[in-house]
């Protein structure tokens, strides 16, 4: 389980000293993948946000957040590296590449197996229902096999059903299992063999979960948006109205990434939300033939956010200077927000506040617990008081 060949020349990579730092900032409290890359961009380094994380979340509540320490960050890596992985910053060579455009891209991401394999652009994902039928796990075993001797790298969950079926079809040419939990913590404990044949075989298993870390429910979601941020496209076999695999398909559309959808009978609950996404404008497909000619011209996704330069200074007086906030902002930027979520360029404009220092204030609630963040860049108060 180790990674093919150098590093060197393959994109930038970052220190040791570097990359333990980045660990202990997405492993403090409060901190996920956007309010990291605003920490970054806020202090400019990781080692800055560490030093800044105390002072800013007082400014925001009335407790200091919990920063993740040196020693849990080394043990961490530690143990990644004894059961022979790494782990993948944004912008190095192993970090797949289509999912440096999704907003709230995770830093860093653990790896087992080929960084080759996910280096590569052309991974379509094939998601579906855990208790699928022997037909869909038939479609499902042709189109992931298709697709893979075509040269697409399959994408999937590591689940029970569709999932597995679709690894299974694509072992031959590499396939990418992304976990909800930790990079080692296999889910279900039955696909332990399919776990290590993919990471064995030229796949790869991938998570941005801590090392031992059991999925909760809350935790799919998560996992969900990486699998379709993945991949150039998503192709769902039977997925229930409220299934998990449903909101994969919908994170895709949202990624501005294709939704192929194999229709199944109106009298089976497992295809109805297949069925409904299909009246809704995704594509209908049969066959990996249909997903090859259904592909078309590659959609423009934008410039990949890469807000950071991984070549970080390495002294402090080379730090940028942060801006000065004073109580008469945040008491502005307090008062615009609420329950109700609300865009964050809206709460610029409303408030006359300098963008930059909105964001700091944003930052301080955000680190003391007082701030949700949502999709399309909507922000929401938890506690208004």
């Amino acid at each position: 389980m180790t990674t093919e060949r150098s590093e060197a020349g393959r994109g930038r990579v970052l220190t040791d000293r570097q990359r333990l730092a980045w660990l202990r900032l997405i492993r403090s409290e409060n901190v996920g993948p956007i309010t990291f890359r605003e920490l970054i961009n806020h202090t400019g380094s990781a080692e800055a946000a560490l030093a800044a994380l105390p002072e800013l979340s007082r400014k925001g509540g009335k407790r200091t957040i919990r920063v993740a320490s040196q020693a849990e960050a080394e043990e961490e890596t530690a143990a990644l590296t004894r059961l022979g992985g790494r782990f993948r910053a944004l912008g190095e060579y192993g970090y797949p590449p289509l999912l440096r455009h999704v907003d709230g891209a995770p830093p860093l991401i653990a790896v087992l197996g080929s960084d080759d394999r996910l280096a590569q652009e052309d991974a379509i994902a094939m998601v579906g229902a855990r208790n699928a039928s022997l037909a869909g796990q038939k479609i499902a075993t042709e189109i992931a096999a298709h697709l893979s001797s075509a040269g697409y790298t399959i994408v999937s969950g590591l689940a029970r059903g569709i999932d597995a079926a679709a690894h299974r079809a694509a072992l031959a040419g590499g396939t990418l299992a992304v976990l909800a939990g930790g990079v080692d913590v296999v889910y279900p404990p039955e696909n332990r063999d399919l776990y290590r044949d993919i990471a064995e075989r030229g796949g790869a298993i991938v998570s941005e979960m801590p090392f031992g870390w059991k999925p909760r429910a809350r935790d799919f979601p998560r996992r969900n948006r990486l699998i379709s941020g993945m991949s150039l496209a998503t192709v769902l076999i039977e997925a229930a109205r409220a299934s998990g695999s449903l909101h994969t398909a919908r994170f895709a559309a949202e990624q501005n990434r294709e939704v192929f959808v194999v229709p199944g009978s109106p009298l089976d609950p497992r295809s109805e939300g297949g069925n409904r996404l299909i009246r809704e404008g995704a594509t209908l497909v049969a066959s990996g033939e249909d997903v090859l000619e259904s592909l078309g011209p590659r959609r423009q996704l934008g410039d990949p956010i890469i807000p950071l330069d991984i070549a970080e200074p390495a002294a402090p007086d080379h730090q940028p200077r942060p801006p000065s906030v004073d109580d008469t902002a945040r008491d502005r930027v307090l008062a615009a927000l609420g329950g109700s979520p609300v865009e964050v360029d809206e709460v610029i404009r409303h408030t006359g506040v300098e963008a930059r220092i909105v964001h700091v204030i944003l930052l301080e609630l955000e680190l003391a617990g007082r701030l949700e963040r949502h999709r399309g860049q909507k922000i929401s108060l938890i506690d208004s008081r």
